[in-house]
């Protein structure tokens, strides 16, 4: 394991521990931490095993966040993204879906998916999900800068470069060349670009609300 990498995102990992410990206890609750593994190639999780393809990932039934330490090369590579915030990026989106899991909105996804519900398509459940895990990655981004300052000019722009490359429009036109709304699952490169922003303009996870909006 590439040991500077893992001290970065074990780094930006305690970052968000403090931003949202601080934002649930404002709310008057405790915020429990999530745990960190890295991986390469292959990882076994509550959730099931999972390949370095798939990326990133948090599974709920452990909560744990995994990093596949290759993907960060990968993202620099072919996607156009890199950069440390870029890669802070996508861990405080992962946490993102820690704070979903812990708040009970992961919950109701599976419930309405449970009841055989189609949450898929781009206004669907899991697009809505998606959505304000980047939106909650915006919120972290927004502390982290006031207490610490350390964006230097172009990262945020740098930062949602590397979220419009992983919109799922973009990728499904890298892979087949078409665009298929229905198969939506992260939202296009537009719509988390505005949800991040949204976020990081406003610092406040009630303005996340990703499932009152009609149109997101």
């Amino acid at each position: 394991v590439d040991d500077e990498a893992s001290e970065f995102i074990a780094s930006i990992l305690g970052e968000t521990e403090d931003v949202w410990a601080a934002l649930f206890e404002r709310n008057g609750s405790r915020y429990s931490p999530t745990r960190l593994v890295l991986f390469t190639d292959r990882v076994q999780s509550a959730c099931g095993g999972a390949s370095a393809a798939m990326g990133p990932f948090y599974c709920p039934a452990d909560q744990q966040v995994y990093i596949d330490l290759g993907f960060f090369r990968e993202m620099e590579r072919r996607l156009g993204g890199g950069g440390e915030f870029a890669e802070a990026y996508v861990i405080a989106h992962e946490v993102g879906h820690h704070v979903q899991n812990l708040t009970g909105v992961a919950q109701r996804v599976n419930q309405a998916r449970s009841r055989g519900e189609n949450v898929s398509g781009e206004q669907g459940l899991l697009v809505r999900q998606e959505l304000q895990a980047d939106c909650y990655a915006g919120v972290w981004a927004h502390h982290a800068q006031r207490r610490h300052d350390w964006l230097e000019p172009g990262e945020i722009e740098q930062a949602l470069a590397t979220a419009s490359a992983i919109g799922d429009d973009a990728l499904q036109r890298q892979s087949q060349g078409t665009v298929v709304p229905d198969a939506f699952t992260h939202g296009s490169s537009g719509q988390r670009v505005r949800w991040f922003r949204t976020g990081f303009e406003l610092g406040d996870p009630a303005r996340c609300d990703t499932f009152a909006t009609p149109d997101v």
